[in-house]
């Protein structure tokens, strides 16, 4: 068993690797490279492979080494945030330990220095909803739904997971340094987690659910949800849940677009309000909140009454729903009040694209239309009641990619109608609270985690300045091996849309009868 030692400074090349090193109790690789470089030889054809092995791990390894970025233009993420210029940023240990005027600023020792030259530092994204099973390509639900009944066995599990990291891994080269999982098959989401936290490689801080809990015929059963028969059997799924290792629990309470027969049916309640509650009681015991799938306005009075904390997607209000947001049940988790999560990007392209883009029917471009403006509307009166907002993707749904977080910040401003700082604010500080991480990330301060995104203009002036980082840092390791894959059929369409006034919209429901 080789004991090692922690990196204070390396280096790398095809020969050899020096290493000045410091006792540790924490593991680091340098002296794993070191014991078996001599060896190389001996590895074979392996050899190549292990020394790339080694690099990723080297890059993984650069928590260690301080960073100082000066000349940067501060964005706090706070809900007035107003650029701060010339300011320097420390980090140390992935931590954010100074503050101040570049002009004062001293480098730790052995530290990076960054100049961004006036470039705009904040913090990293954070995505509320994703699913990081598929790549955002239109393709229909019995497609993905008959790739995962292949994948059910060990090969094909392994294989899920590699698409789950391939898919965290352009969460985090676009931005996003913190995800909430919404559901993915064979409990993968919690395996590529514990990956990431061990520094197997790099992913962003991962919120992960393991698989959806749905019921018989409901939302994503047979997909990325298991189906519960009975209120007992939904209690069973989330205590085996827990055991895995789940962070949170994703209920299924509503039908959606993919699988709805009829025009209106998306909003349809599926879970019965008995099987929800005794879900939700499972969780909230074991301290666990909970996350519900819910487009309509009967399906978000049902989830909260049996105690969901937050509202996936959403619908329009009533004043007995508002009150339930307002904890009226008394169901939800202690001293924590029921939030929405707003996803307008799954729903727009069923609004603003033809159909046979989308692979859509009239009814499911109907329903996305239903969908749409229920979940703008959701927003919009949470917002004016004081009830919070969160920002997710719903990323691999048709249209949404892995690495368009920036968008779904860009549509709430336009949209939902607030400005571009709230809206950055909802998607960094916002997001973070209403994960319970608001204490160690969300916002640019002193003895918060090294979340930090680096745009070359100011998102407060145009949101789309988010769509090209500059530099990324999760937990103090700088990204810079990852790189965003897009897929660029996927890019026009969008881009179109984005280019389109926020009226087009408008426009579009009222002509399918919808507004």
């Amino acid at each position: 068993m080789v004991h090692l030692l922690q990196i204070k400074t390396f280096c790398w090349n095809d020969r050899s690797i020096a290493v000045r090193v410091c006792s540790s109790s924490r593991p680091s690789l340098p002296s794993v490279s070191r014991c078996v470089r001599s060896n190389l030889a001996a590895l074979g054809d392996n050899g190549q492979m292990f020394k790339l092995i080694v690099r990723e791990e080297l890059d993984m390894a650069s928590a260690d080494r301080p960073t100082l970025f000066i000349n940067a233009t501060v964005l706090d993420g706070s809900e007035h945030m107003e650029p701060q210029p010339d300011m320097a940023v420390a980090v140390e240990r992935g931590i954010i330990t100074w503050m101040g005027l570049s002009a004062v600023a001293q480098a730790p020792a052995g530290a990076e220095v960054i100049d961004l030259a006036g470039a705009y530092l904040m913090p990293g994204l954070i995505n509320m909803h994703v699913h990081l099973c598929g790549s955002g390509k239109p393709v229909s639900a019995g497609d993905a739904g008959a790739l995962m009944k292949k994948l059910d066995n060990p090969v094909g599990r392994a294989v899920v997971r590699h698409i789950l990291k391939g898919s965290a891994q352009q969460q985090l080269a676009s931005g996003v340094t913190t995800v909430r999982g919404a559901g993915d098959p064979l409990f993968a989401d919690i395996a590529v987690r514990d990956a990431i936290d061990a520094g197997k490689y790099q992913g962003p801080r991962l919120v992960a659910p393991g698989t959806g809990v749905t019921v018989p015929g409901g939302h994503g059963a047979g997909l990325f949800a298991q189906v519960a028969n009975s209120p007992a059997e939904a209690a069973e799924q989330v205590r085996d849940l827990y055991a895995r290792g789940a962070d949170v629990i994703k209920l299924f309470v509503t039908g959606g677009v993919f699988d709805a027969t009829e025009v209106g049916e998306p909003g349809v309640l599926r879970m019965p309000v008995d099987v929800a509650a005794a879900a939700c009681k499972a969780a909230h015991e074991v301290g666990l909140s909970v996350m519900a799938h819910v487009e309509s306005t009967e399906g978000v009075k049902a989830a909260l009454q049996a105690g969901v904390d937050t509202i996936e997607h959403g619908a329009p209000m009533t004043p007995e729903i508002l009150e339930l947001y307002r904890g009226a049940a008394g169901t939800q988790l202690e001293d924590r009040a029921p939030s929405v999560t707003c996803t307008i990007s799954p729903a727009l392209p069923f609004v603003l694209l033809d159909p046979e883009k989308t692979h859509s029917t009239d009814t499911q471009k109907k329903n996305g239309d239903i969908v749409c403006s229920g979940i703008i509307e959701s927003a919009r009166a949470a917002l004016e009641a004081g009830v919070k907002v969160g920002l997710g993707t719903d990323s691999s749904c048709p249209f949404v990619t892995q690495y368009d977080m920036w968008r779904e910040v860009a549509y709430f401003a336009k949209y939902v109608g607030v400005s571009n700082a709230f809206a950055l604010h909802t998607a960094t500080q916002v997001n973070a609270e209403l994960l319970g991480l608001g204490d160690e990330t969300g916002t640019v301060e002193c003895g918060k985690a090294a979340d930090i995104l680096v745009t070359r203009e100011n998102p407060l002036d145009d949101l789309c300045a988010l769509r090209e980082p500059m530099h990324v840092m999760c937990r103090g390791n700088l990204v810079g091996k990852l790189k965003v894959k897009r897929i660029p059929e996927v890019d026009a369409e969008l881009d179109t849309i984005m280019a389109m006034p926020a009226e087009a919209l408008a426009e579009e429901l009222a002509r399918d009868g919808v507004a």
